[in-house]
C-alpha cells in the first residue's frame, strides 16, 4: 500500500462514521435502534440482508477453497444460500415481519416467551449470544489477517482498528446506520469486485478467459462437488442455511422485521436471493483462476496477494475497502441483533428493574450492550487461531453451522401452523439434545473414528437431531393452547398488521404485554 491506498482506506472509515452520526438523529427509541421503526424500504432491507450475510471470510477462508477446489466454492456455499433465501421469501420473511407489526416486539426472540415459555426463550437467547461472540470473533480475525497482509499491522492491531470504527457507527445509529452503511459498502464492493475481475481478465486472455481458462486449471476446479465438499455436504448446507439466512441467527430476521409490511419483507428476501445467485460469481471467478496468476503456500492469502500483484494503487485501496465492507456489515448487524436479544429478552428476565426502564434508558442500554458484545468478540478474535478454536474457516463452517440448528429450529418452526403442537418441552429437548449431538459428533466420535467424521455430518447431524425431536416430541406431548394458537393465527394471517413506527414497543415489559393482548383479542 502507498499513500493513495491509505487515503482511500481512511476515507472509507470516515464515511462509515459519518453515516453513523447522521443516522443518530433517526433513532429516538428502542424500536428505531433495533428495527428501524418498521420504516425501512424493501430494497434497502434486501441489500442490507445480502451484505450482512458474509464477511472477509469470503476473501480468506473461501478464497482458499476456491484456490484449491475451484467452482465448488460457489456451488456448495452461495448457491445453497440463494436457494434457501428464495424458499424463505414466502415461508419465513412475512411471518418475521408480523412478529414485529402484530406482536409488538423489537427482538426476534421476544415472541418466544409467549409461544413457548420463559425458560425456552432464555435457553435460546443465552446459547445464541455465546455462539455469535465466537462467530463474530472469527470474522474480526479474518479481516485483521487481510489488513496484516496489506499494511503489516499485527493481527491484534487490525482487530482493534476495525472493531473501533464499527463500534462507533453501529452504536450511534443502530439498524438505520447498519443498513445505510451496508448500502454504501455494497456500492464500494461492486466497484472493487468489477475492478478485480477486469484486472484478472486482462492478465489472462481477455474476455475469452471465461471459457478458455478451464483447460489450464486442475480438473478438480471443474467439479461442482469435490474434496470434503460433497453432494451430501451441499444438501446439508442447503438445509442449514435455509434456517440460518432466513432469521435463525437473528440479524437477518431484523431486516425482515424492519420493513413496513409482510409484502415488503417478501420483496426484500427475493432481492437478497437474486444477489446471492449472481454477485458471488463475480467475486469467485478471480479466485478460481488465481493458481494461473500466483503460486502460494497459503491459499487463504491468495486473493490478497493477487490484488497486490494486479491492481494499481488507489484501486488496491478500494479492494481492501471491499474486504472491510463485508466484515463490518456482518459484524455490525450481529452486534445490533445481539443487543436486542440481551436488552429485550435476557436482562428483563434477570433484573426486575429493567422492565421499568424509560425509553431513553432502554436506548442507552442498547448502545452499551452493543459495545460490550463488540469488545467480547474482539477479545475472542485474538484467540480464534488457537488449538481450541481451530482456524478461521473451521470456526465459521463447523461451529456456526453445526450449532445454529438447535438454536434456530424452535425459533423458525415455532412460527408455522404445522408445528403448533410443539411446545416448550419439544423446544427445550430439541435444543439441548441438538447441542449434545454437536459435541458428540465433533469430538468423542470424531476422535474415535479413523480419519474423523466427515464435515457434512459434523454440521448437519445436530440440526437433524433437533428437527426430528422438535416434531416427534410435539406429537408425543402436544402442548398447543388457545393462547399459543392465537399467536400462530396472528403470524399466519394474510394481512400485514399496523406496520407503523410504533409497532415495536419501547420497554421489554410492554413487549410481553403486547403479546398477551394480541393473544387475548384473537382468542
Amino acid at each position: 500500500m502507498n499513500s493513495l491506498d491509505w487515503v482511500v482506506l481512511i476515507g472509507y472509515f470516515g464515511v462509515m462514521v459519518g453515516i453513523g452520526l447522521w443516522s443518530h438523529k433517526r433513532v429516538d427509541n428502542v424500536s428505531d435502534f433495533f428495527t428501524a421503526g418498521g420504516k425501512m424500504p424493501w430494497w434497502l432491507s434486501g441489500i442490507s440482508h445480502h451484505m450482512s450475510g458474509y464477511s472477509a471470510v469470503m476473501f480468506t477462508g473461501y478464497a482458499a477453497i476456491a484456490y484449491q477446489y475451484g467452482i465448488t466454492s460457489y456451488v456448495t456455499w452461495s448457491f445453497p444460500i440463494a436457494i434457501g433465501i428464495a424458499i424463505g421469501a414466502n415461508l419465513f420473511a412475512p411471518r418475521l415481519n408480523r412478529v414485529r407489526s402484530k406482536l409488538k416486539v423489537a427482538s426476534p426472540l421476544e415472541y418466544l416467551k409467549n409461544r413457548y415459555n420463559l425458560p425456552t426463550q432464555q435457553a435460546l437467547a443465552w446459547s445464541g449470544v455465546l455462539l455469535k461472540i465466537v462467530d463474530v470473533g472469527a470474522k474480526w480475525a479474518a479481516i485483521a489477517t487481510l489488513l496484516s497482509i496489506f499494511t503489516g499491522v499485527s493481527l491484534n492491531q487490525g482487530i482493534l482498528i476495525t472493531g473501533v470504527v464499527t463500534a462507533i457507527y453501529c452504536t450511534v445509529g443502530g439498524l438505520w446506520a447498519d443498513a445505510l452503511t451496508e448500502l454504501g459498502q455494497f456500492i464500494i464492493q461492486f466497484i472493487a469486485g468489477i475492478a478485480m475481475l477486469i484486472a484478472v481478465l486482462n492478465e489472462l486472455d481477455g474476455f475469452s478467459t471465461f471459457w478458455t481458462v478451464w483447460d489450464d486449471l486442475p480438473s478438480s476446479h471443474h467439479e461442482p462437488t469435490v474434496g470434503p465438499y460433497t453432494l451430501i455436504f451441499l444438501l446439508a448446507y442447503l438445509f442449514i442455511k435455509t434456517f440460518e439466512y432466513n432469521g435463525g441467527m437473528w440479524n437477518q430476521a431484523q431486516r425482515y422485521m424492519a420493513t413496513d409490511s409482510a409484502h415488503s419483507a417478501k420483496r426484500s428476501a427475493r432481492l437478497s436471493a437474486i444477489l446471492w445467485f449472481v454477485w458471488p460469481l463475480v467475486l469467485f471467478f478471480p479466485m478460481w483462476v488465481a493458481p494461473l496468476i500466483i503460486k502460494t503456500d497459503k491459499p487463504a492469502d491468495s486473493y490478497a496477494q493477487m490484488a497486490e500483484h494486479l491492481l494499481p494503487h488507489g484501486l488496491l485501496g478500494l479492494v481492501i475497502v471491499g474486504f472491510f465492507s463485508h466484515t463490518m456489515a456482518m459484524c455490525s448487524s450481529d452486534a445490533n441483533a445481539i443487543a436486542a436479544v440481551v436488552t429485550r429478552d435476557i436482562m428483563p428476565a434477570i433484573f426486575k428493574s429493567v422492565r421499568e426502564w424509560s425509553s431513553r434508558t432502554g436506548l442507552l442500554a442498547a448502545r452499551y450492550t452493543t459495545l460490550l458484545f463488540l469488545a467480547l468478540s474482539m477479545a475472542i478474535a485474538t484467540q480464534v487461531n488457537s488449538d481450541f478454536f481451530g482456524d478461521i474457516i473451521t470456526v465459521v463452517i463447523k461451529w456456526v453451522a453445526g450449532l445454529m440448528g438447535p438454536i434456530a429450529i424452535p425459533l423458525m418452526l415455532g412460527m408455522l401452523r404445522a408445528f403448533r403442537k410443539s411446545g416448550p418441552t419439544a423446544a427445550l429437548v430439541s435444543w439441548a439434545l441438538g447441542l449434545v449431538a454437536f459435541y458428540l459428533v465433533n469430538y468423542p466420535i470424531n476422535d474415535a473414528i479413523d480419519g474423523g467424521v466427515n464435515l457434512e455430518y459434523q454440521i448437519s447431524v445436530p440440526l437433524a437431531v433437533s428437527l426430528v425431536l422438535f416434531i416427534v416430541v410435539g406429537y408425543i406431548k402436544p402442548e398447543d393452547t388457545p393462547e399459543r394458537d392465537a399467536i400462530l393465527a396472528s403470524l399466519n394471517s394474510d394481512d400485514d398488521g399496523s406496520g407503523s413506527a410504533s409497532a415495536a414497543l419501547s420497554e421489554p415489559e410492554q413487549g410481553a404485554a403486547g403479546q398477551k393482548s394480541v393473544a387475548g383479542a384473537t382468542d
